[in-house]
């Protein structure tokens, strides 16, 4: 069976906040950046998720980096 995971990372990026959606599949890294804006409260990148995950566009699978690539 394979395993599925995803990972959200909210961050400040110069003057905006900035949520980084990483989808892993078969192995293969995919990633989408959404702009909140304004600094998002918990129960707001909740019902984000709720409503939008099924709608953001993800990039193409690549291959996951691992720390092998960072040697």
């Amino acid at each position: 069976m394979d395993k599925v995971s995803g990972k959200l990372t909210i961050f400040f990026e110069e003057s905006f906040w900035v949520g980084v959606f990483e989808h892993v599949s078969e192995g293969k890294l995919s990633v989408c950046k959404v702009t909140f804006g304004a600094e998002p409260k918990d129960y707001e990148v909740y019902g984000f998720v709720l409503k939008n995950y099924y709608r953001l566009r993800f990039s193409e699978k690549r291959s996951k980096l691992t720390e092998r690539h960072f040697r």
